[in-house]
């Protein structure tokens, strides 16, 4: 295999990491309009995508290891090892440009992970906050076995 289908690799695998942003996005979307019946569906979806980007990062490390080896680079040569002991044409500047977007797309997905994990972390403290805000008070009972408590609303926000 050569440089050719480390390119081919390499645009699958932006086109992975660009559906990656997407479905963060629709995640984000989600958490934002409050609407979680959809959360899960759009988990899955993101781990789907990683599923699939795993195996084209796979793909793409061994051919790049070939391609190394034929360039005279070590087996774990990285894209930019690549780029720079590239032979002489256009292979330097095609593989440092697949690097730049990558790494470009890269810190999208970092920081759409980083907001989402805020959003779903204050849902989570604000679920624990009602839950354990929610007491339960032991009634009597009378002769009958009904207790003697009038039967209120335990989350509803009594003060407004």
């Amino acid at each position: 295999m050569g440089p050719e289908e480390l390119t081919t690799l390499l645009w699958r695998e932006r086109e992975l990491l660009e559906l990656l942003v997407f479905k963060l996005e629709e995640e984000h979307l989600i958490l934002t309009s409050g609407k979680t019946r959809w959360l899960d569906n759009a988990t899955r979806e993101v781990s789907h995508v990683v599923n699939r980007l795993r195996a084209a990062t796979l793909e793409r490390t061994a051919v790049a290891a070939e391609v190394a080896l034929k360039w005279g680079l070590t087996d774990d040569a990285g894209l930019l090892d690549l780029a720079d002991g590239a032979p002489a044409g256009p292979w330097q500047e095609i593989l440092s440009d697949h690097h730049s977007a990558m790494m470009t797309t890269v810190e999208q997905i970092r920081g759409l992970r980083d907001t989402n994990l805020q959003f779903l972390r204050a849902g989570l403290r604000s679920a624990q906050d009602t839950a354990a805000n929610l007491t339960t008070e032991a009634g009597t009972y009378d002769h009958r076995g009904h207790t003697s408590q009038d039967a209120v609303a335990r989350i509803l926000d009594q003060s407004v």
